[in-house]
Protein backbone atom coordinates (compact mmCIF):
# COMPACT_ATOMS: atom_id res chain seq x y z
CA UNK A 1 0.00 0.00 0.00
CA UNK A 2 1.42 3.04 -0.93
CA UNK A 3 1.39 6.24 1.34
CA UNK A 4 0.92 10.05 0.69
CA UNK A 5 3.27 12.26 2.42
CA UNK A 6 0.75 14.73 3.56
CA UNK A 7 3.18 17.76 4.24
CA UNK A 8 4.42 17.37 0.63
CA UNK A 9 0.60 17.16 -0.40
CA UNK A 10 -0.15 20.35 1.09
CA UNK A 11 2.86 21.49 -0.13
CA UNK A 12 1.85 21.07 -3.56
CA UNK A 13 -1.14 22.70 -3.58
CA UNK A 14 -1.86 26.51 -3.14
CA UNK A 15 -4.90 28.94 -3.52
CA UNK A 16 -4.83 32.40 -4.86
CA UNK A 17 -7.18 35.11 -4.42
CA UNK A 18 -8.19 35.76 -7.76
CA UNK A 19 -7.97 39.34 -8.24
CA UNK A 20 -9.93 42.02 -10.14
CA UNK A 21 -8.01 45.35 -12.15
CA UNK A 22 -10.05 48.03 -12.92
CA UNK A 23 -9.15 50.63 -15.48
CA UNK A 24 -7.24 53.64 -14.42
CA UNK A 25 -9.59 56.71 -14.48
CA UNK A 26 -12.34 54.55 -15.10
CA UNK A 27 -13.92 55.91 -11.95
CA UNK A 28 -16.48 52.70 -12.10
CA UNK A 29 -18.73 54.16 -15.32
CA UNK A 30 -19.51 51.85 -18.44
CA UNK A 31 -17.10 53.02 -21.65
CA UNK A 32 -18.97 52.12 -25.11
CA UNK A 33 -16.88 48.86 -24.88
CA UNK A 34 -18.18 47.46 -22.01
CA UNK A 35 -21.46 48.01 -23.62
CA UNK A 36 -20.96 46.04 -26.34
CA UNK A 37 -19.11 43.18 -24.08
CA UNK A 38 -22.43 43.02 -21.99
CA UNK A 39 -24.81 43.16 -25.26
CA UNK A 40 -22.73 40.48 -27.38
CA UNK A 41 -23.19 38.38 -23.97
CA UNK A 42 -26.67 38.90 -23.28
CA UNK A 43 -27.38 37.28 -26.79
CA UNK A 44 -25.12 34.48 -26.35
CA UNK A 45 -26.59 33.47 -23.18
CA UNK A 46 -29.98 34.25 -24.40
CA UNK A 47 -33.33 31.78 -23.74
CA UNK A 48 -33.90 30.18 -27.03
CA UNK A 49 -37.80 30.09 -26.61
CA UNK A 50 -37.56 33.72 -25.68
CA UNK A 51 -34.83 35.61 -27.72
CA UNK A 52 -34.70 39.03 -27.07
CA UNK A 53 -36.21 41.28 -28.78
CA UNK A 54 -34.93 43.38 -31.61
CA UNK A 55 -36.82 46.66 -30.84
CA UNK A 56 -35.62 46.49 -27.34
CA UNK A 57 -32.09 46.03 -28.30
CA UNK A 58 -32.16 48.81 -30.86
CA UNK A 59 -33.72 50.97 -27.94
CA UNK A 60 -31.06 50.40 -25.43
CA UNK A 61 -28.28 50.62 -28.23
CA UNK A 62 -29.92 53.66 -29.07
CA UNK A 63 -29.57 54.89 -25.51
CA UNK A 64 -26.51 54.19 -24.90
CA UNK A 65 -25.08 56.06 -27.80
CA UNK A 66 -27.39 58.89 -27.23
CA UNK A 67 -25.71 59.26 -23.59
CA UNK A 68 -22.45 58.79 -25.23
CA UNK A 69 -22.92 61.33 -27.58
CA UNK A 70 -23.65 63.86 -25.13
CA UNK A 71 -20.74 63.08 -23.40
CA UNK A 72 -18.51 63.62 -26.05
CA UNK A 73 -20.14 66.61 -27.07
CA UNK A 74 -19.63 68.23 -23.31
CA UNK A 75 -16.03 67.53 -23.13
CA UNK A 76 -15.85 69.27 -26.65
CA UNK A 77 -17.46 72.16 -25.57
CA UNK A 78 -15.61 72.34 -22.66
CA UNK A 79 -12.14 72.26 -24.15
CA UNK A 80 -13.81 74.88 -26.65
CA UNK A 81 -14.93 77.11 -23.92
CA UNK A 82 -11.31 76.95 -22.53
CA UNK A 83 -9.71 77.73 -26.22
CA UNK A 84 -11.86 80.27 -26.10
CA UNK A 85 -11.06 81.81 -23.39
CA UNK A 86 -7.19 81.38 -23.61
CA UNK A 87 -7.68 83.47 -26.70
CA UNK A 88 -10.28 85.85 -25.83
CA UNK A 89 -6.67 86.43 -22.54
CA UNK A 90 -4.61 86.92 -25.36
CA UNK A 91 -6.43 89.20 -27.28
CA UNK A 92 -7.09 91.26 -24.42
CA UNK A 93 -3.37 91.58 -23.29
CA UNK A 94 -2.90 93.53 -26.55
CA UNK A 95 -5.22 96.26 -24.79
CA UNK A 96 -2.29 97.14 -22.01
CA UNK A 97 -1.14 100.78 -22.67
CA UNK A 98 -4.03 101.49 -25.25
CA UNK A 99 -6.97 103.38 -23.61
CA UNK A 100 -11.02 102.29 -23.92
CA UNK A 101 -13.74 104.45 -23.54
CA UNK A 102 -15.70 103.53 -21.06
CA UNK A 103 -19.28 104.62 -19.87
CA UNK A 104 -18.77 106.75 -17.29
CA UNK A 105 -18.02 110.49 -16.52
CA UNK A 106 -15.74 109.14 -13.25
CA UNK A 107 -12.06 108.80 -13.58
CA UNK A 108 -8.62 108.73 -11.83
CA UNK A 109 -5.21 110.52 -13.12
CA UNK A 110 -2.44 110.93 -12.20
CA UNK A 111 -1.19 114.82 -11.81
CA UNK A 112 0.43 116.02 -15.58
CA UNK A 113 -1.90 114.01 -17.55
CA UNK A 114 -4.35 114.78 -20.11
CA UNK A 115 -8.26 113.20 -20.33
CA UNK A 116 -10.21 112.84 -23.36
CA UNK A 117 -13.30 111.76 -22.95
CA UNK A 118 -16.92 112.05 -25.74
CA UNK A 119 -20.28 114.02 -25.22
CA UNK A 120 -23.22 112.09 -26.48
CA UNK A 121 -26.82 113.79 -27.30
CA UNK A 122 -29.31 112.78 -29.08
CA UNK A 123 -30.20 116.26 -30.07
CA UNK A 124 -28.25 119.51 -31.07
CA UNK A 125 -27.25 121.12 -27.91
CA UNK A 126 -26.39 125.20 -27.89
CA UNK A 127 -23.94 127.08 -24.57
CA UNK A 128 -22.17 123.58 -23.56
CA UNK A 129 -20.03 123.07 -21.06
CA UNK A 130 -17.92 121.07 -19.24
CA UNK A 131 -16.78 121.11 -15.76
CA UNK A 132 -14.32 119.29 -13.75
CA UNK A 133 -15.33 118.37 -10.63
CA UNK A 134 -13.42 116.79 -7.70
CA UNK A 135 -14.22 114.44 -5.16
CA UNK A 136 -15.48 117.35 -2.81
CA UNK A 137 -18.07 118.26 -5.97
CA UNK A 138 -16.09 121.56 -6.12
CA UNK A 139 -15.13 122.69 -9.72
CA UNK A 140 -11.56 122.89 -10.74
CA UNK A 141 -11.91 123.51 -14.45
CA UNK A 142 -14.53 124.93 -16.94
CA UNK A 143 -14.36 123.68 -21.09
CA UNK A 144 -16.39 125.81 -22.84
CA UNK A 145 -17.81 123.31 -25.91
CA UNK A 146 -20.39 126.03 -27.46
CA UNK A 147 -22.55 124.46 -29.46
CA UNK A 148 -22.60 120.29 -31.01
CA UNK A 149 -24.54 118.52 -33.01
CA UNK A 150 -26.25 115.48 -32.34
CA UNK A 151 -24.25 112.42 -32.03
CA UNK A 152 -21.02 112.43 -30.23
CA UNK A 153 -18.69 114.87 -29.38
CA UNK A 154 -14.70 114.38 -28.76
CA UNK A 155 -13.04 116.69 -26.35
CA UNK A 156 -10.03 117.02 -24.01
CA UNK A 157 -8.97 118.13 -20.43
CA UNK A 158 -5.23 119.42 -20.48
CA UNK A 159 -5.33 118.21 -16.66
CA UNK A 160 -4.85 121.84 -15.60
CA UNK A 161 -7.28 123.54 -12.98
CA UNK A 162 -8.85 127.22 -13.55
CA UNK A 163 -5.54 128.79 -12.33
CA UNK A 164 -3.33 127.06 -15.20
CA UNK A 165 -1.56 124.41 -12.28
CA UNK A 166 -1.50 120.85 -13.06
CA UNK A 167 -4.48 119.22 -10.98
CA UNK A 168 -3.14 116.94 -8.30
CA UNK A 169 -3.39 113.03 -8.36
CA UNK A 170 -6.89 111.66 -7.57
CA UNK A 171 -10.45 111.05 -8.82
CA UNK A 172 -12.37 113.54 -10.37
CA UNK A 173 -15.23 113.44 -12.77
CA UNK A 174 -17.12 115.16 -15.60
CA UNK A 175 -20.35 116.94 -15.23
CA UNK A 176 -21.72 118.24 -18.79
CA UNK A 177 -24.30 120.64 -18.88
CA UNK A 178 -26.10 122.53 -21.59
CA UNK A 179 -29.34 124.13 -23.43
CA UNK A 180 -31.33 121.64 -25.36
CA UNK A 181 -34.20 123.07 -27.06
CA UNK A 182 -33.93 126.15 -24.97
CA UNK A 183 -33.69 124.20 -21.68
CA UNK A 184 -30.60 123.59 -19.53
CA UNK A 185 -30.44 119.81 -19.60
CA UNK A 186 -27.44 117.36 -17.95
CA UNK A 187 -25.63 115.27 -21.33
CA UNK A 188 -23.75 112.32 -21.48
CA UNK A 189 -20.74 111.57 -21.17
CA UNK A 190 -17.87 109.24 -21.35
CA UNK A 191 -14.33 108.50 -20.38
CA UNK A 192 -11.15 107.14 -21.93
CA UNK A 193 -9.17 105.10 -19.81
CA UNK A 194 -5.70 103.83 -20.09
CA UNK A 195 -5.56 99.69 -19.60
CA UNK A 196 -2.65 98.83 -17.09
CA UNK A 197 -3.18 95.15 -16.94
CA UNK A 198 -5.80 92.07 -17.91
CA UNK A 199 -7.30 89.68 -15.32
CA UNK A 200 -8.66 86.05 -16.61
CA UNK A 201 -11.31 86.45 -13.41
CA UNK A 202 -13.12 83.50 -11.87
CA UNK A 203 -14.17 79.90 -13.44
CA UNK A 204 -15.99 81.10 -16.37
CA UNK A 205 -13.05 83.07 -17.16
CA UNK A 206 -14.43 86.31 -17.54
CA UNK A 207 -11.66 89.00 -18.95
CA UNK A 208 -11.43 92.12 -16.59
CA UNK A 209 -9.51 95.18 -17.65
CA UNK A 210 -7.98 96.99 -14.56
CA UNK A 211 -7.55 100.84 -15.37
CA UNK A 212 -5.65 103.39 -14.60
CA UNK A 213 -6.70 105.27 -11.30
CA UNK A 214 -7.14 101.80 -9.47
CA UNK A 215 -10.84 100.71 -10.93
CA UNK A 216 -11.57 97.85 -13.22
CA UNK A 217 -14.06 96.78 -16.07
CA UNK A 218 -15.52 93.89 -17.79
CA UNK A 219 -14.43 93.21 -21.33
CA UNK A 220 -17.67 93.33 -22.90
CA UNK A 221 -18.64 96.63 -20.67
CA UNK A 222 -15.99 98.61 -23.41
CA UNK A 223 -17.30 100.90 -25.81
CA UNK A 224 -14.43 101.81 -28.03
CA UNK A 225 -10.58 101.25 -28.37
CA UNK A 226 -8.19 104.00 -29.00
CA UNK A 227 -4.33 103.64 -30.11
CA UNK A 228 -4.06 106.69 -27.62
Amino acid sequence: MSTIDSGTALDSLRWQQETITEAEDSNGMLTQEDFFSLLTAELAHQDPTKPTDNNEMISQMTAFSTTDGVQQLNDKFTQFATSMSSSQALQASSLVGRSVLVDDNTFGMTEGDSVNGKIESDTAASNVNIYVENTAGEIIQTVAVGSMAAGETGFTWNGLDGNGVPAPTGAYRFRVAGLVDGQASELHSMTYRKVDSVTLSGAGGNIVLNLNGGSSMALQDVVEVSEG
